[in-house]
Protein backbone atom coordinates (compact mmCIF):
# COMPACT_ATOMS: atom_id res chain seq x y z
CA UNK A 1 0.00 0.00 0.00
CA UNK A 2 1.20 3.64 -0.96
CA UNK A 3 1.68 5.22 2.43
CA UNK A 4 1.10 8.72 3.35
CA UNK A 5 4.02 11.44 3.71
CA UNK A 6 3.11 11.64 7.48
CA UNK A 7 5.39 8.35 8.08
CA UNK A 8 7.22 6.10 6.05
CA UNK A 9 6.71 2.41 5.81
CA UNK A 10 10.29 2.52 7.21
CA UNK A 11 9.70 5.12 10.22
CA UNK A 12 6.80 3.02 11.41
CA UNK A 13 8.83 -0.38 11.05
CA UNK A 14 11.68 1.03 12.32
CA UNK A 15 9.26 2.14 15.31
CA UNK A 16 7.95 -1.41 15.79
CA UNK A 17 11.17 -2.98 16.09
CA UNK A 18 12.03 -0.88 18.62
CA UNK A 19 8.96 -2.40 19.92
CA UNK A 20 10.08 -5.66 19.35
CA UNK A 21 13.89 -5.30 20.80
CA UNK A 22 12.03 -4.11 24.18
CA UNK A 23 9.94 -6.89 24.37
CA UNK A 24 12.80 -8.82 24.07
CA UNK A 25 14.68 -7.19 26.58
CA UNK A 26 10.84 -7.52 28.74
CA UNK A 27 11.40 -11.43 27.76
CA UNK A 28 14.75 -12.03 29.24
CA UNK A 29 13.75 -10.13 32.25
CA UNK A 30 10.66 -12.13 33.00
CA UNK A 31 11.29 -15.25 31.46
CA UNK A 32 8.54 -14.60 28.73
CA UNK A 33 8.63 -18.32 27.03
CA UNK A 34 10.56 -18.33 23.38
CA UNK A 35 10.23 -21.60 23.29
CA UNK A 36 7.83 -24.11 24.83
CA UNK A 37 5.21 -22.80 27.19
CA UNK A 38 4.84 -23.16 31.38
CA UNK A 39 2.91 -25.98 30.90
CA UNK A 40 0.11 -24.16 32.58
CA UNK A 41 -3.21 -25.58 31.05
CA UNK A 42 -6.39 -22.95 30.08
CA UNK A 43 -8.94 -21.56 31.92
CA UNK A 44 -11.00 -24.87 31.86
CA UNK A 45 -12.88 -25.50 35.13
CA UNK A 46 -16.40 -26.24 34.14
CA UNK A 47 -18.57 -28.22 36.33
CA UNK A 48 -19.52 -31.25 34.39
CA UNK A 49 -22.92 -31.77 33.30
CA UNK A 50 -25.03 -34.56 34.46
CA UNK A 51 -25.22 -37.20 32.90
CA UNK A 52 -28.65 -37.84 32.39
CA UNK A 53 -29.27 -35.09 30.80
CA UNK A 54 -27.84 -33.77 27.18
CA UNK A 55 -25.36 -30.90 27.83
CA UNK A 56 -26.57 -27.63 26.11
CA UNK A 57 -24.10 -26.88 22.92
CA UNK A 58 -21.80 -24.06 24.04
CA UNK A 59 -22.71 -20.68 22.58
CA UNK A 60 -20.71 -17.42 21.07
CA UNK A 61 -19.96 -15.11 24.07
CA UNK A 62 -23.51 -13.22 22.81
CA UNK A 63 -25.25 -16.03 21.84
CA UNK A 64 -25.94 -18.38 18.81
CA UNK A 65 -23.16 -20.89 16.87
CA UNK A 66 -22.34 -18.74 14.09
CA UNK A 67 -19.91 -15.45 14.44
CA UNK A 68 -21.09 -13.84 10.03
CA UNK A 69 -23.25 -12.94 9.37
CA UNK A 70 -25.25 -12.76 12.54
CA UNK A 71 -22.48 -10.44 14.38
CA UNK A 72 -20.11 -7.86 13.00
CA UNK A 73 -16.76 -8.23 14.81
CA UNK A 74 -14.88 -5.24 15.86
CA UNK A 75 -11.09 -5.52 17.28
CA UNK A 76 -8.42 -4.12 19.38
CA UNK A 77 -5.26 -5.05 18.27
CA UNK A 78 -1.92 -5.46 20.34
CA UNK A 79 0.02 -6.68 23.68
CA UNK A 80 0.60 -5.30 26.76
CA UNK A 81 4.37 -4.97 26.50
CA UNK A 82 4.52 -1.69 24.67
CA UNK A 83 1.66 0.52 23.09
CA UNK A 84 3.35 0.40 19.95
CA UNK A 85 2.01 -2.67 19.34
CA UNK A 86 -1.40 -1.75 19.18
CA UNK A 87 -4.13 -0.29 20.87
CA UNK A 88 -4.93 -3.38 22.69
CA UNK A 89 -1.97 -3.00 25.13
CA UNK A 90 -2.50 0.66 26.30
CA UNK A 91 -3.90 0.65 29.91
CA UNK A 92 -5.13 -3.08 31.35
CA UNK A 93 -6.84 -5.46 29.41
CA UNK A 94 -10.23 -3.85 31.32
CA UNK A 95 -9.57 0.01 30.45
CA UNK A 96 -9.00 -1.31 26.94
CA UNK A 97 -12.23 -3.37 26.41
CA UNK A 98 -13.87 0.00 27.91
CA UNK A 99 -12.28 2.16 25.14
CA UNK A 100 -13.18 -0.73 22.47
CA UNK A 101 -16.51 -0.84 23.38
CA UNK A 102 -17.42 2.93 23.21
CA UNK A 103 -15.30 2.30 19.76
CA UNK A 104 -17.38 -0.54 18.37
CA UNK A 105 -20.64 1.19 19.30
CA UNK A 106 -21.35 3.20 16.31
CA UNK A 107 -21.02 -0.15 14.09
CA UNK A 108 -23.88 -1.91 15.99
CA UNK A 109 -27.30 -2.23 13.65
CA UNK A 110 -30.33 -3.74 14.98
CA UNK A 111 -30.23 -6.26 12.30
CA UNK A 112 -26.61 -6.61 12.97
CA UNK A 113 -25.00 -6.56 16.55
CA UNK A 114 -21.31 -5.84 17.37
CA UNK A 115 -19.00 -8.83 18.99
CA UNK A 116 -16.28 -7.33 20.44
CA UNK A 117 -13.13 -8.63 20.32
CA UNK A 118 -9.24 -8.47 21.36
CA UNK A 119 -6.83 -9.42 19.14
CA UNK A 120 -3.65 -9.97 21.47
CA UNK A 121 -0.31 -10.95 20.03
CA UNK A 122 0.52 -14.62 21.30
CA UNK A 123 3.87 -14.68 18.92
CA UNK A 124 5.23 -11.34 18.99
CA UNK A 125 8.13 -11.41 15.84
CA UNK A 126 11.56 -10.08 17.09
CA UNK A 127 14.15 -8.39 15.97
CA UNK A 128 16.51 -11.09 17.96
CA UNK A 129 16.66 -14.58 17.60
CA UNK A 130 16.22 -15.58 20.86
CA UNK A 131 17.73 -19.34 22.07
CA UNK A 132 16.15 -20.79 19.93
CA UNK A 133 17.24 -18.55 17.12
CA UNK A 134 13.20 -18.49 15.79
CA UNK A 135 13.36 -14.70 16.13
CA UNK A 136 9.58 -14.64 17.59
CA UNK A 137 8.83 -14.19 21.34
CA UNK A 138 5.94 -16.48 22.83
CA UNK A 139 3.27 -14.44 25.30
CA UNK A 140 3.50 -16.42 28.61
CA UNK A 141 -0.05 -18.27 29.72
CA UNK A 142 -0.51 -15.92 32.37
CA UNK A 143 -0.69 -12.87 30.07
CA UNK A 144 -3.08 -14.91 27.74
CA UNK A 145 -5.14 -16.09 30.74
CA UNK A 146 -5.32 -12.49 32.16
CA UNK A 147 -6.79 -11.11 28.39
CA UNK A 148 -9.04 -13.99 28.12
CA UNK A 149 -10.67 -13.26 31.63
CA UNK A 150 -10.99 -9.66 30.23
CA UNK A 151 -12.62 -10.97 26.97
CA UNK A 152 -15.13 -13.01 29.26
CA UNK A 153 -16.11 -9.99 31.90
CA UNK A 154 -17.18 -8.00 28.44
CA UNK A 155 -18.90 -11.04 26.57
CA UNK A 156 -15.92 -10.29 23.70
CA UNK A 157 -13.82 -13.16 21.84
CA UNK A 158 -10.31 -13.63 22.42
CA UNK A 159 -7.74 -13.97 19.44
CA UNK A 160 -4.63 -14.87 19.42
CA UNK A 161 -2.59 -13.70 16.70
CA UNK A 162 0.57 -14.95 15.52
CA UNK A 163 3.68 -13.41 14.12
CA UNK A 164 5.73 -16.26 13.80
CA UNK A 165 9.51 -14.51 12.67
CA UNK A 166 11.00 -17.79 11.61
CA UNK A 167 9.02 -20.42 13.18
CA UNK A 168 6.64 -22.24 11.28
CA UNK A 169 2.56 -20.73 11.82
CA UNK A 170 1.24 -24.69 12.24
CA UNK A 171 4.23 -25.69 15.68
CA UNK A 172 3.23 -22.27 16.83
CA UNK A 173 -0.68 -22.93 16.32
CA UNK A 174 0.19 -25.91 18.05
CA UNK A 175 1.65 -24.10 21.09
CA UNK A 176 -1.93 -22.84 21.17
CA UNK A 177 -4.21 -25.50 21.13
CA UNK A 178 -4.91 -25.67 24.94
CA UNK A 179 -6.49 -22.07 24.39
CA UNK A 180 -7.73 -22.98 21.33
CA UNK A 181 -10.08 -25.87 22.47
CA UNK A 182 -11.99 -22.95 24.33
CA UNK A 183 -14.96 -21.71 22.62
CA UNK A 184 -14.55 -18.00 23.22
CA UNK A 185 -10.89 -18.14 21.33
CA UNK A 186 -9.76 -17.51 17.86
CA UNK A 187 -6.75 -16.96 15.79
CA UNK A 188 -5.07 -14.73 13.27
CA UNK A 189 -2.07 -15.16 11.30
CA UNK A 190 0.10 -12.34 10.25
CA UNK A 191 2.25 -13.27 7.46
CA UNK A 192 4.21 -10.16 7.02
CA UNK A 193 6.23 -10.97 10.30
CA UNK A 194 6.62 -14.69 8.60
CA UNK A 195 10.63 -14.20 7.22
CA UNK A 196 12.65 -16.96 7.14
CA UNK A 197 15.73 -16.03 6.07
CA UNK A 198 15.43 -12.55 6.84
CA UNK A 199 14.82 -10.35 10.50
CA UNK A 200 11.72 -9.63 10.89
CA UNK A 201 11.00 -6.03 10.13
CA UNK A 202 13.94 -5.96 7.61
CA UNK A 203 11.78 -7.43 4.83
CA UNK A 204 7.79 -7.84 3.96
CA UNK A 205 6.95 -12.01 4.75
CA UNK A 206 4.76 -13.74 3.39
CA UNK A 207 2.87 -17.05 3.53
CA UNK A 208 1.68 -19.59 1.17
CA UNK A 209 -2.02 -21.14 0.63
CA UNK A 210 -1.44 -24.45 2.00
CA UNK A 211 0.15 -23.48 5.05
CA UNK A 212 -2.26 -20.95 5.83
CA UNK A 213 -4.74 -24.53 4.71
CA UNK A 214 -2.79 -26.67 7.20
CA UNK A 215 -3.45 -24.61 10.31
CA UNK A 216 -7.24 -24.25 8.60
CA UNK A 217 -7.98 -27.48 8.87
CA UNK A 218 -6.30 -28.09 12.52
CA UNK A 219 -8.26 -25.21 13.57
CA UNK A 220 -10.98 -27.09 12.28
CA UNK A 221 -10.92 -30.42 13.88
CA UNK A 222 -10.22 -28.96 17.47
CA UNK A 223 -14.23 -27.02 16.75
CA UNK A 224 -15.32 -30.53 15.37
CA UNK A 225 -13.74 -32.83 17.97
CA UNK A 226 -15.10 -30.44 20.98
CA UNK A 227 -18.32 -29.22 19.64
CA UNK A 228 -17.48 -25.42 19.94
CA UNK A 229 -19.05 -22.52 18.05
CA UNK A 230 -17.53 -21.32 14.46
CA UNK A 231 -13.80 -20.15 14.97
CA UNK A 232 -13.30 -16.60 13.78
CA UNK A 233 -9.73 -16.97 11.70
CA UNK A 234 -8.24 -14.13 10.14
CA UNK A 235 -5.66 -13.96 7.63
CA UNK A 236 -3.65 -10.26 7.49
CA UNK A 237 -3.01 -9.22 4.13
CA UNK A 238 -1.79 -5.56 2.38
CA UNK A 239 0.23 -6.62 -0.78
CA UNK A 240 -0.94 -8.97 -3.66
CA UNK A 241 1.89 -11.46 -2.57
CA UNK A 242 1.62 -11.80 0.92
CA UNK A 243 -0.80 -14.85 0.90
CA UNK A 244 0.81 -16.76 -2.46
CA UNK A 245 -2.65 -18.56 -4.08
CA UNK A 246 -4.64 -16.81 -2.19
CA UNK A 247 -8.00 -18.27 -3.87
CA UNK A 248 -6.68 -21.65 -2.65
CA UNK A 249 -7.49 -21.11 1.10
CA UNK A 250 -9.59 -23.56 2.38
CA UNK A 251 -12.73 -22.25 4.19
CA UNK A 252 -13.41 -25.56 6.74
CA UNK A 253 -16.77 -25.99 8.26
CA UNK A 254 -16.18 -24.20 11.93
CA UNK A 255 -14.37 -21.13 10.86
CA UNK A 256 -15.35 -18.06 9.81
CA UNK A 257 -12.15 -17.36 7.09
CA UNK A 258 -11.45 -13.88 6.83
CA UNK A 259 -9.08 -11.74 4.80
CA UNK A 260 -8.26 -8.46 6.67
CA UNK A 261 -7.60 -5.88 4.41
CA UNK A 262 -3.91 -4.43 6.78
CA UNK A 263 -1.31 -1.57 5.59
CA UNK A 264 -1.96 2.20 6.56
CA UNK A 265 -2.23 5.11 4.58
CA UNK A 266 -4.54 8.25 3.55
CA UNK A 267 -8.18 7.47 3.07
CA UNK A 268 -8.02 6.81 -1.00
CA UNK A 269 -5.05 4.70 -0.48
CA UNK A 270 -6.61 2.13 1.78
CA UNK A 271 -9.93 2.44 0.47
CA UNK A 272 -8.51 1.29 -3.10
CA UNK A 273 -6.72 -1.37 -1.41
CA UNK A 274 -9.33 -2.61 0.12
CA UNK A 275 -11.85 -2.80 -3.56
CA UNK A 276 -8.38 -4.29 -4.90
CA UNK A 277 -8.53 -7.36 -2.68
CA UNK A 278 -12.21 -7.43 -2.24
CA UNK A 279 -13.09 -8.00 -6.18
CA UNK A 280 -9.79 -10.45 -6.81
CA UNK A 281 -12.24 -13.40 -7.72
CA UNK A 282 -11.99 -14.74 -4.26
CA UNK A 283 -15.01 -15.30 -1.68
CA UNK A 284 -14.11 -14.60 1.87
CA UNK A 285 -15.18 -13.08 4.88
CA UNK A 286 -13.83 -9.43 4.69
CA UNK A 287 -12.24 -7.36 7.19
CA UNK A 288 -10.32 -4.25 7.14
CA UNK A 289 -7.87 -2.38 10.01
CA UNK A 290 -7.38 0.73 11.18
CA UNK A 291 -4.41 2.57 12.55
CA UNK A 292 -4.93 5.21 15.33
CA UNK A 293 -1.36 6.23 14.79
CA UNK A 294 -0.20 6.02 11.32
CA UNK A 295 -3.52 6.63 9.32
CA UNK A 296 -3.66 9.87 7.68
CA UNK A 297 -7.58 11.05 8.76
CA UNK A 298 -8.48 8.37 10.19
CA UNK A 299 -12.09 7.06 8.73
CA UNK A 300 -15.13 7.16 11.02
CA UNK A 301 -17.37 4.16 11.31
CA UNK A 302 -20.03 5.61 9.15
CA UNK A 303 -17.70 5.84 5.85
CA UNK A 304 -16.08 2.25 7.12
CA UNK A 305 -19.60 1.03 6.54
CA UNK A 306 -20.01 2.49 3.38
CA UNK A 307 -16.95 0.28 1.99
CA UNK A 308 -18.12 -2.37 -0.50
CA UNK A 309 -18.43 -4.75 0.62
CA UNK A 310 -19.00 -3.58 3.91
CA UNK A 311 -16.54 -5.44 6.23
CA UNK A 312 -17.52 -7.93 8.61
CA UNK A 313 -14.43 -7.69 11.02
CA UNK A 314 -13.22 -4.09 11.64
CA UNK A 315 -9.79 -4.15 13.39
CA UNK A 316 -8.34 -0.68 15.18
CA UNK A 317 -4.31 -0.91 16.06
Amino acid sequence: MSHPPRQSSVVYRRRRLAALGLLAALSAVAGIAVGAGDGSRGDTNRSSADSRVAPKPVELPRGGRRIFPEFRVVAFYGAPQSRELGALGIGTPDQAVRRLEAQAKPYAKRTRPVLPALELLADVANRDPGRDGLYRTRQPSSVIRRYLAAARRAKALLVLDIQPGHADFLAETRHLDRWLREPDVGLALDPEWHTPGAVPGTVIGSVRASKVNQVARHVAAIVRENDLPEKLFVVHQFTPNMIAGKAGVVQPPGLAVTMNVDGFGDRPNKVAKYREFTHDGTRFHRGYKLFYEEDTGLMRPRSVLTLQPPPDLIVYE
